[in-house]
C-alpha cells in the first residue's frame, strides 16, 4: 500500500473507516452506559478518538491547499475551514492530553456523521487526482497525504484495540481470538554473517515516514539472533529465578521504576499478568478483561523495556540492535526468522537516520528523539498493510500496555 495508486487507496481508506468504526462498535457495547472511561496517561476517550481520527484526515487532505505538494508541504499554513466548527477546539492534536476528559464533544451518532462526511470529501478528492505515476499529479507527491491518513488510522485502530486491553473491555469472541498470539515453533539462534546494510527508505519511491529516512549504509558484524521472541516458558525461568528481585539484573533507571511500580501496584511480572506458577510454567494473563492461560510457546507479552533488558541480562544476552532486527527480518525469514505476532524492542534509542528531514506531520518523530526506545516488527493488531521490516515503532521505556516482546542475541 505505500506505492498504491488511486483505485487501491481509496478501497484501503474505506476499509480502515470500517474497521474504526466495527471496533468502537466494541466499546458502544461494553461501555452501555456511556462513554465515560478511567483518565489514564495512554488511553483517549473513546469520543475523543473517534473523532480524532477524522480530524486529522481532513486536516491534512480536504483542509490542506498544500496536499499536492506532498512530503515538501509546509507544516503551519492557513488551512481551510472545518466542515465541523468545533473540530479543531475538539479533536486537535495541540488538546492536552487532560483536557480531553472535560470536552463538550458531540455524541456517538453525531461523531460518526463527521467520520463519514470527511471520508466522503477524501474520497471525492481522491477521485480527481490523476492516476499516473511519478512525483506529479495523481503520483507519490499528490497521494502522499492519502497513504499517510490511511496509516495513521491503522495505527489509531491498532490504539483502539490497545485502550480495551487496558480498559478490560471484552471483545466479541472472534476478535478475542483475533487478538491473541499463536503458539510458536521454537527454534535454534540464527547466525547472522557480517555484511553493509542499506538501512532506510528511499525518497521519491513510494510512501515512507520521515523517520525512516534516509538510506545509508551500515556495517554489520557477525551476529546471533532468536528465530522468534521470547516465549512464556522462557521469561517463566527468570521470575523463577527471583529475576524481579535482584537488583543486579536492572540498569539503574529500570530499578528505580520497578520500585515505583512495586510502592504502587506491586511487579512481579509482565503487565497484566495475574499469575505465574513457577513449578508448573502457567502464566494467567488477563486478556480484555478475561483471565486466560497463555501456552508456554506463545511470545511473552505487555512488557516494558527494563523488563525485556533485565531479562537479557539475567540469560546472558543483549536486546539486538536496530539494525540487526532489520537485516535478520530481511534475509532470514527463509531460514525461520519470525516476526509479526508482538512488536519486539531492541536495544537502541530512537534516533534520527543521517540525513533526516522532518516531514510536514513534524509532532510525529522529532519530539521523540533521544527519549524514546525503538520496537521493531508488528503485532496480532497490527493491519497487514502496516507490516514492513523497515517500520520503525518507538515508545519511552516504561510502556507495556503496548503488544510488546522481545527477543535476544548473543553477546
Amino acid at each position: 500500500m505505500r506505492s498504491a495508486g488511486r483505485d487501491p487507496l481509496s478501497l484501503a481508506l474505506m476499509d480502515a473507516r470500517n474497521n474504526t468504526l466495527h471496533l468502537f462498535a466494541q466499546y458502544q457495547h461494553a461501555l452501555e452506559a456511556g462513554f465515560t472511561v478511567p483518565r489514564l496517561a495512554n488511553v483517549n476517550p473513546p469520543l475523543w478518538e473517534l473523532g480524532h481520527v477524522g480530524w486529522f484526515q481532513e486536516w491534512w487532505i480536504a483542509r490542506n491547499m498544500q496536499r499536492a505538494l506532498g512530503a515538501r508541504c509546509a507544516p503551519a499554513h492557513t488551512r481551510l475551514a472545518s466542515i465541523e466548527p468545533n473540530a479543531d477546539r475538539w479533536w486537535s492534536a495541540q488538546v492536552p492530553h487532560a483536557m480531553r476528559w472535560t470536552l463538550d464533544l458531540p455524541d456517538m451518532a453525531n461523531c460518526r456523521a463527521y467520520l463519514l462526511d470527511t471520508l466522503e470529501g477524501t474520497l471525492d478528492l481522491l477521485e480527481k487526482t490523476a492516476p499516473a505515476g511519478g512525483r506529479g499529479e495523481g503520483g507519490d507527491d499528490a497521494l502522499y497525504f492519502y497513504r499517510l491518513c490511511l496509516f495513521f488510522e491503522d495505527m489509531r485502530g491498532e490504539a483502539l484495540v490497545r485502550s480495551a486491553q487496558t480498559l478490560g473491555l471484552a471483545l466479541d469472541k472472534a476478535l478475542q481470538e483475533a487478538f491473541t498470539p499463536a503458539p510458536m515453533a521454537l527454534r535454534d539462534p540464527l547466525l547472522i554473517p557480517a555484511t553493509v546494510w542499506q538501512m532506510g527508505s528511499a525518497s521519491g519511491v513510494g510512501f515512507a515516514f520521515d523517520n525512516e529516512q534516509a538510506v545509508h549504509a551500515v556495517s554489520v558484524p557477525e551476529f546471533e539472533i532468536d528465530a522468534q521472541p521470547v516465549s512464556w516458558a522462557q521469561y517463566v525461568e527468570f521470575v523463577g529465578d527471583g529475576g524481579y528481585d535482584r537488583e543486579e539484573l536492572w540498569h539503574p533507571d529500570g530499578w528505580r521504576w520497578l520500585q515505583g511500580q512495586a510502592a504502587g501496584e506491586g511487579r512481579r511480572g509482565p503487565r497484566y499478568v495475574d499469575q505465574i506458577g513457577i513449578s508448573s510454567g502457567a502464566v494467567i494473563q488477563n486478556r480484555f478483561g478475561v483471565p486466560r492461560r497463555m501456552q508456554g510457546s506463545q511470545p511473552a507479552m505487555h512488557m516494558s523495556w527494563w523488563e525485556a533488558d533485565a531479562w537479557c541480562r539475567w540469560a546472558g544476552r543483549r536486546l539486538p540492535a536496530e539494525v540487526e532486527w532489520e537485516l535478520a527480518a530481511h534475509t532470514a525469514a527463509r531460514r525461520g526468522f519470525k516476526w509479526g505476532d508482538v512488536w519486539e524492542w531492541v536495544g537502541s534509542s530512537f534516533r534520527p537516520y543521517p540525513g533526516f528531514v522532518p516531514g510536514p506531520w513534524q509532532a510525529y518523530s522529532q519530539p521523540r528523539f533521544g527519549t524514546h526506545k525503538v520496537l521493531r516488527g508488528a503485532s496480532f493488531a497490527t493491519r497487514a498493510r502496516m507490516k514492513t521490516p523497515r517500520h520503525r515503532g518507538f515508545a519511552l521505556p516504561d510502556r507495556d500496555d503496548l503488544f510488546c516482546g522481545f527477543r535476544s542475541c548473543a553477546l
